[in-house]
């Protein structure tokens, strides 16, 4: 599944197809369209279609190409209205310098100047072209060319580079838009040559569950009691002696004390007894008294 139609300095190299592999990329689904025929490899026995991956690698590359040739990086939109694509269109469009719409595409935004976020770009990018229909319609309106990424499913109308991809993983998605702005750069010149590796991690273009993160941080927040409570009741405990009176304390045995000093102690406990029953037999003759 080696790509066969680009020259030698474009071949993939076997850490990219393992990539491509891991993410599950040549995985389709089990419907077809006609015109993603030339990228179909097999259809296993399930009836899942597996993409070609050398046919995913050329049109990568041909795409960048295209993408590299546009003199103004602004004037590249890049669209994602599903969830798993947006962080990865956001990290391309900070990479590469384009324009980013992840969410809801406002209709009228490629026609209508009217419109607040009007935009006339030269080229849109989206990752799902039955997902994206409103942007592709409108860029078939004001012939702009469209690249996606397309499953074995996808509909290709208005669609003019597609790549061949499962783009409805993931990590898939996020692996794919990865690539594409690696071999963007390459073209450009920010990164120096092909055997130069790039310092962007992939995982910064997956989707990441907002939910998951926050229980991730609750329970992280939860650790971190339990081990600072934890610390606290260690340092409490070291080497302490609870039974022995503190130092400097009013009942703490002084130097000489002996047992016949404790015993003294008795007579104020009896003295106040007796001043006690004084009191409440003055109380009785007072209240006499008044009667």
């Amino acid at each position: 599944m080696a790509p066969a139609n680009l020259p030698s300095i474009f071949n993939a190299t076997s850490q990219d197809i393992e990539m491509l592999l891991a993410a599950q990329c040549h995985l389709g689904s089990k419907n077809l369209q006609v015109q993603m025929e030339p990228y179909l490899y097999k259809t296993r026995v399930d009836g899942v279609n597996v993409i070609n991956i050398g046919k995913t690698w050329e049109k990568i590359v041909l795409a960048a190409r295209i993408i590299a040739a546009i003199d103004n990086p602004a004037d590249i939109c890049v669209i994602s209205a599903r969830p798993y694509g947006q962080r990865a269109v956001l990290k391309f469009a900070a990479h590469t310098g384009s324009v980013a719409i992840a969410g809801r595409f406002t209709p009228g935004s490629f026609t209508n100047y009217i419109t607040r976020s009007f935009k006339e770009p030269r080229l849109i990018i989206v990752t799902d072209p039955r997902t994206d229909h409103q942007a592709i319609k409108e860029a078939s309106y004001v012939n702009i060319p469209v690249i996606a990424l397309c499953d074995t499913d996808s509909p290709t109308e208005y669609v003019d580079v597609a790549i061949p991809t499962n783009n409805k993983g993931r990590h898939s998605i996020g692996l794919v838009w990865w690539m594409l702005a690696r071999e963007v750069l390459r073209l450009r010149g920010t990164i120096f040559n092909r055997e130069t590796a790039w310092d962007v991690m992939v995982d910064l273009y997956f989707y990441r569950d907002p939910e998951a993160e926050a229980e991730d941080k609750i329970e992280e927040k939860e650790v971190v009691v339990e081990e600072e409570a934890a610390v606290v009741e260690a340092g409490f405990n070291a080497g302490a002696d609870w039974e022995a009176a503190p130092a400097g304390f009013a009942g703490a045995a002084a130097p000489g004390w002996d047992a016949a000093g404790a015993e003294d102690w008795s007579a104020p406990a009896a003295a106040g007894t007796e001043w006690a029953g004084e009191a409440a037999a003055s109380a009785d003759a007072a209240k006499e008294a008044q009667w």
